[in-house]
């Protein structure tokens, strides 16, 4: 029975220890997920040229880019997954899962699965950044830097909702006026819900159109008169005459038997034009747009799993292509209503290990083609750059006479043919052949490297100019290497990213031949910070005290710090940091760059009366360090527990890490303090330092494990006090892993920390 009492215990302490690493896990995991910058520039180079080109037609469009931090590949398996991803049954097999057993197998009436090819290629975004393709990454959350009143009423052009004050029938038929335009509504819904206004105008236009009169929002239909559906919520198909109007108005009313805290979520009943048009907007924000999937292709392919419920699931549509379908209707109705060139937002995803080129689509045969590498120019002007093999792909871009490309994909088709092409600034598309000719080839002869400075501060970046001779080899590729990348590092246009202080040389040799040329670039890192572990000190005449100052980032150039005292006659310090109290009073001590002066920290220091050593005496099971005091037995860490260890005639006052005065029943943490005093005059003040405690609460547990974690994974920055409680292994380094598997196996009762 002992030995099965044993095991038990062995048990709970390994489930207890596995879930303690699961929460490790999760939050980690979290850490990783997905993260999203706005800016072309943060965008891989494989995007870039693209989104510029979009850019020059659309300058108020904003791109923001979704890293999902999610591999290209694993994301790829799991969405190649039988019945997942679907197309019609009469495409042609490149579309279609072939696979025996399950070609052409109907999931859906009429739809098959899709084949592995066309699941890369709908889910590539480099294949839809055109004018047209784009709107399936159109952000349909609410921004409050984009929309607008006019934005919206650009959209209910053509439309009686256009410029249009509200007015609605109550339930008893009475007209009602409000101040307000619909466009107001839309916008004040937009807001509430957190769904873009210009999604919503363009769903209201979807529903009922454009005319005020329809059945849905009228008021006017018997048996729900006063009750109003905008975007048709609700409204299932039915035999009934109006049959579905009428479910939809069903729904404004009472939810259908929804419950009341549903109703009260949606603002049901929506007997105002104002409570159906924002009541409708969170319904239409709560299954996908809030929960982060807010665009059409984050709806389609659920790779952000920002609600914790998991990936590749939450998919509304089955149909692969739906977002590529959508995308044109949407860039139709925009461009009618003249909106294209408001302030819309873009949120496209990115994923790692991406292939170099992304997959054509299943329409383009490889067998009209054959691979090549041939350097080529454009023989003509403004000659269209399509996204497939004929006039009836989109447009990414143009090029003119004399423009340099080089061709992967050399057309061999009936009839017209089309060559595929890389230009120079990375854009991928189709040309066509008659517009192409080859360019005699000639090998580099010569690289000349020009840079503005040789000396570059960390962080920054610098162009390289590299020449290379003759002019007619200088679409030649070059290699770019670094001998000390950790110092500089160099991508393959040439621009340099300075890491860390130090020297390395930068190479540029032509990929053809053994013609290189080098230079070496210096790394000059500045200070950017100082941090003081003491920022008020209270000391005794003669006494001496080390403030301990650090220099940030570690690798500063020039870590020397000047330490200064505001009154020499109260106090001074040497250039050490050691600080001498010579008569009481209250001083400021300067310490800061010798660098920059401007970044500098400052100290108090008031000097109080000697303090004997009769008059305090520590229990020596208390450790005394530098005015800390460690070795407090965490599980007896209350006022009174540490007062009676103490012994003193003199006024001990305790207070916590938020300079709150604590009660002789409540317990101190690491960062709290003693205050000695006399008549209410500090004499002296001392730091609690508990080891494990590393949030300052008194207590070892689950805590302390995920706030030291975030400042390993320097998500969070803890200060020197918490540093040194977090220091379980006492060796005066920075707080790892290892500190971190101490606090767990002492939460487990596996090894107690010593205090």
């Amino acid at each position: 029975m002992k030995n099965q009492n044993k095991k038990i215990k062995y048990i709970i302490i390994v489930i207890i220890l596995a879930i303690l690493i699961c929460v490790s896990l999760f939050f980690y995991i979290k850490v990783q997920a997905s993260n999203s910058i706005e800016g072309i520039e943060n965008f891989p180079e494989s995007y870039q040229p693209y989104l510029k080109e979009l850019a020059k037609k659309h300058p108020n469009w904003k791109f923001i880019a979704l890293y999902t931090n999610l591999d290209w590949n694993y994301v790829i398996e799991q969405e190649n997954v039988f019945g997942k991803n679907l197309v019609p049954l009469n495409y042609s097999d490149s579309w279609k899962n072939t696979t025996p057993g399950q070609y052409n197998v109907e999931v859906d009436a009429g739809w098959v699965d899709s084949s592995r090819q066309a699941v890369e290629y709908c889910m590539d975004p480099r294949n839809f950044l055109n004018e047209v393709r784009l709107f399936q990454f159109e952000g349909l959350s609410y921004d409050e830097h984009t929309n607008n009143l006019d934005g919206i009423e650009k959209i209910l052009y053509g439309t009686e909702f256009y410029n249009q004050k509200v007015s609605y029938l109550d339930s008893n038929g009475n007209t009602i006026n409000m101040s307000e335009k619909y466009s107001d509504l839309i916008l004040k819904g937009g807001q509430t819900s957190a769904v873009s206004p210009y999604h919503l105008a363009s769903r209201i236009k979807q529903e009922v159109g454009p005319f005020l009169s329809h059945s849905s929002i009228s008021g006017t239909v018997e048996g729900f008169k006063g009750l109003y559906n905008f975007y048709n919520i609700g409204a299932t198909s039915s035999s009934e005459p109006m049959g579905a109007i009428k479910n939809g108005l069903q729904y404004a009313k009472d939810g259908k038997g929804a419950s009341q805290q549903t109703k009260d979520k949606y603002l049901i009943p929506w007997n105002t034009k104002e409570r159906a048009i924002t009541g409708g907007a969170i319904f239409i924000g709560s299954s996908y747009i809030n929960v982060g999937q807010n665009t059409i292709y984050l709806q389609k392919f659920d790779v952000i799993d920002t609600n914790g419920n998991g990936l590749f699931w939450h998919q509304y549509m089955t149909n692969v292509l739906a977002p590529y379908s959508e995308s044109k209707s949407i860039y139709n109705g925009y461009q009618k209503t003249g909106i294209l060139n408001t302030a819309l937002t873009f949120i496209i995803p990115i994923y790692d290990n991406m292939p170099t080129i992304p997959t054509d689509s299943p329409n383009i045969k490889t067998s009209d083609f054959d691979d090549d590498n041939t350097k080529v120019y454009c023989n003509a002007s403004n000659v269209n750059i399509r996204t497939g093999p004929s006039t009836s792909y989109e447009i990414i871009t143009t090029v003119s006479n004399q423009d340099k490309m080089t061709r992967i994909k050399k057309g061999k088709q009936q009839g017209e043919r089309w060559d595929k092409v890389i230009l120079e600034n990375g854009i991928i598309g189709y040309i066509y052949q008659n517009y192409v000719s080859e360019m005699p080839e000639v090998e580099i002869e010569k690289i000349e490297l020009e840079i503005d400075s040789t000396t570059i501060k960390k962080g920054e970046k610098k162009q390289l100019k590299v020449n290379i001779l003759p002019q007619e080899a200088n679409t030649h590729k070059v290699i770019y290497t670094s001998s000390n990348p950790n110092v500089a590092t160099i991508d393959d246009k040439g621009m340099i990213q300075a890491i860390s202080s130090g020297k390395s040389i930068i190479t540029v040799k032509a990929e053809e031949n053994n013609v290189e040329n080098s230079i070496e670039i210096n790394v000059y890192s500045p200070v950017t910070n100082i941090i003081i572990d003491q920022k008020e000190i209270y000391m005794q005449k003669d006494d001496t005290f080390k403030v301990n100052a650090y220099i940030e980032p570690e690798d500063a150039n020039n870590k020397k710090i000047v330490y200064q005292s505001e009154n020499d006659e109260i106090a001074t310090i040497d250039e050490n940091g050691i600080i001498t109290a010579k008569k009481e009073g209250e001083v400021k001590i300067y310490i800061y760059s010798e660098e920059n002066n401007e970044i500098k920290e400052e100290c108090k220091v008031t000097v109080v009366r000697k303090l004997e050593d009769s008059e305090i005496h520590f229990d020596s099971s208390l450790k005394i360090e530098s005015l800390e005091i460690s070795g407090i037995d965490y599980e007896k860490n209350t006022v009174a527990d540490i007062k009676q260890k103490i012994t003193t005639d003199l006024e001990l006052v305790f207070i916590n890490n938020k300079n709150q005065i604590l009660s002789d029943t409540e317990i101190v943490g690491t960062g709290s303090k003693i205050q000695v005093k006399e008549n209410g005059q500090v004499l002296r003040e001392y730091k609690i330092v508990i080891y494990g405690d590393v949030n300052g609460d008194g207590k070892i547990n689950s805590v302390d494990l995920l706030v030291l974690q975030r400042h390993i994974l320097e998500i969070e920055e803890i200060e020197d006090i918490y540093k040194k409680s977090a220091n379980i292994r006492k060796d005066g380094k920075k707080p790892t892993s290892v500190d971190l598997l101490l606090i767990q196996r002492h939460i487990l009762g596996l090894q107690i920390i010593e205090q």
